[in-house]
């Protein structure tokens, strides 16, 4: 915090931002916010103009109460991700004015979230008095009402933009008011009916997340204070909008591409107790005894969150030998040598460890979160991979759990069928590395891996996947234009353009989804929106070979030529001569961007090793090429 404070005096805040993240790791919550209220006196338009690359989504605030407290949070948690909070602020209780219209300037501001805040007051400011719980279920109806069609205008007026209601925490003052015990659990019973309504909505609308308040309310953060509430009309705590905050920064990293993949473990006093060098084996603590059961309680917690994609690795400081063993034989563990995609036991710095895991796994050193006891590891960790998000838990494994999931790394928008697939499918990968050291040659190796590819326009159920590619792929991403599901629906849905999707197998098993192409065609002329490919499938000519059969197809199609577009970021540099690789002829070319046309006079040569079906019409069985 003091070093935020002297950039800030000296007025180099803005020309430092990209340390700002580095700055804000592992600061407790109170200066978390202090920092907020720093950053938030930022000219943003200044930080943009010089570094241009940082990712600055735009958040519409509008509610009921007082919310300009809320302001600092935002931007303190979204600079943690790395990310510029733009805060448009509304005026008090304008949310349904602003939600309701289409035409409302909250949509002419073209936000990236609109979060809609909204608190008890705005049903018991419209009770009369006196009231009956029947009054209260009257005017939570009318409210739902209200809310519902306010999200369906937004889907509309904003179909890019994510809305974000959150659950409406009632205060024991409310029900202590009515003196029949009965009624006063008829009136939790019909708030909880309303609550659940309101969390239903983000099954109904795809492009509403709802915020459940009540957990946060639970572990003893207070709704409101009474005070502010009665004097400035913030009926929500400066606390509770902090916690807010948080999962608001959660969903705009994920909505910026920021999402982490792989959870790196320490082992000692981290996944057991005790050293395991010094104790061996039989003396580590697992689940036997009060420390024993806290660090099975921890790891029975990393498996459940490796059930739903997330990717385990262990970074010990031991010899690999005993460390293999141990989680191949201990009876007393809960995680096992097969629960780890990788597993690097030795003596060398653990950055260095995960930095060469990052390279194995081929994903971003930001696609980490490091657990460790020692806060010498940790630190050195954030000093040299400031994109792996650390989290140090201490002598007490009751609370490794809390620690680990208090700042939800691993908040997924929404999970899919191939996140919970991806750790068998890393292990996949490690078996094709073991086959590829077979190989005397690259080719030989890409000619026995039997790879096949289907190119074919995205189907309804994967439109959630084709969303998160756009999201969380950014070393092969040529534009890096992220897409929600609703605007993925929306392409799919134009008859101009196709969503298509890219699936490989190979001998060792599917891959499953792993690229997506968008074409738009206006004319006689192809426009290539956007290529992406995960980074598993790296260098197997999958890229080439998927190429060849959009340029092919487009030929047949009787298109003039094909149009591409290339957009530098911090991480897709390897991608920048793509398309010149590929036949492309350089348009225009600049420091940030390039465009890029072929005249399919002659096609760039397709992969042999690769057998491909691409299907580019809508109707099954139309458009087939071999």
């Amino acid at each position: 915090m003091a070093e935020l404070g002297r950039l800030h005096r000296e007025g180099s805040l803005a020309a430092g931002y990209p340390r700002v993240r580095t700055l804000l790791a592992g600061l407790p919550d109170d200066e978390l916010v202090r920092a907020g209220r720093v950053l938030a006196r930022l000219d943003t338009d200044d930080v943009r103009t010089r570094h241009p690359g940082t990712p600055a989504p735009l958040l519409a605030v509008t509610g009921h109460g007082t919310l300009s407290g809320l302001v600092p949070a935002l931007t303190a948690e979204l600079a943690r991700h790395g990310l510029l909070a733009r805060v448009r602020l509304s005026d008090f209780d304008s949310w349904l004015f602003d939600l309701a219209d289409p035409a409302s300037d909250l949509y002419a501001a073209r936000p990236d979230l609109v979060l809609c805040v909204l608190d008890p007051a705005v049903v018991t400011d419209a009770l009369p008095t006196p009231w009956q719980v029947t009054d209260v279920e009257r005017v939570l109806e009318e409210k739902l009402g209200l809310i519902e069609r306010a999200a369906e205008v937004c889907g509309t007026a904003a179909p890019g933009a994510t809305l974000v209601l959150n659950t409406l925490p009632l205060s024991w003052e409310v029900p202590a008011q009515l003196l029949d015990l009965r009624a006063r659990a008829r009136l939790g019973a019909v708030w909880r009916r309303a609550e659940a309504r309101l969390l239903g909505l983000s099954e109904r609308c795809p492009g509403v997340v709802v915020v459940d308040l009540l957990p946060l309310v639970a572990e003893g953060v207070a709704v409101r204070d009474v005070r502010q509430s009665v004097y400035a009309r913030a009926h929500l705590s400066d606390a509770l909008l902090a916690r807010y905050a948080r999962e608001v920064g959660h969903l705009a990293r994920l909505s910026s591409g920021g999402g982490k993949k792989v959870l790196a473990l320490d082992l000692d006093e981290t996944v057991w107790g005790g050293v395991l060098g010094e104790v061996g084996p039989e003396g580590i603590e697992t689940d036997g005894g009060y420390r024993g059961e806290a660090f099975r309680r921890f790891q029975l917690v990393v498996r459940q969150l490796a059930a739903q994609g997330v990717l385990l690795t262990a970074v010990s400081k031991n010899d690999q030998e005993p460390v293999e063993k141990t989680l191949r034989e201990h009876p007393g563990l809960v995680l096992r040598e097969e629960d780890f995609v990788r597993v690097r036991a030795n003596w060398r710095p653990k950055h260095e460890n995960l930095a060469e895991l990052a390279g194995e796994l081929n994903v971003g050193v930001d696609s980490f979160v490091f657990v460790d006891d020692s806060a010498f590891e940790c630190g050195l960790v954030r000093r040299e991979l400031p994109g792996v998000a650390v989290v140090r838990v201490d002598g007490e494994p009751a609370l490794h759990p809390q620690r680990l999931l208090a700042d939800g790394w691993f908040t997924a928008r929404e999970l899919t069928d191939e996140d919970l697939v991806r750790p068998a499918r890393y292990r996949e990968e490690q078996a094709r590395q073991d086959f590829l050291h077979s190989f005397e040659s690259l080719d030989g190796y890409l000619r026995e891996l039997g790879i096949t590819v289907t190119v074919a326009p995205a189907e309804p159920a994967e439109h959630a996947r084709i969303s998160q590619i756009t999201l969380r792929t950014n070393q092969f991403n040529l534009t890096t234009r992220r897409l929600q599901p609703a605007d993925v629906r929306a392409l799919a849905a134009d008859p101009g353009a196709r969503v298509l999707g890219v699936r490989s197998a190979d001998r060792f098993g599917d891959n499953g989804l792993v690229g997506a192409v968008l074409l738009r065609r206006v004319d006689d002329v192809l426009h290539i929106d956007n290529f992406l490919l995960s980074c598993r499938v790296f260098a197997r000519g999958i890229e080439q070979a998927v190429l060849h059969a959009v340029l092919r197809h487009a030929r047949e199609s009787g298109v003039r030529e094909v149009r591409a577009a290339y957009r530098r970021t911090a991480k897709n540099g390897k991608v920048a001569d793509f398309y010149p690789r590929g036949g492309f002829e350089t348009v225009t070319a600049g420091e940030e961007a390039a465009e890029f046309r072929h005249g399919l006079a002659e096609l760039p040569g397709a992969a042999g090793h690769i057998r491909l079906t691409a299907r580019f019409d809508r109707a099954p069985g139309e458009g087939d090429t071999p």
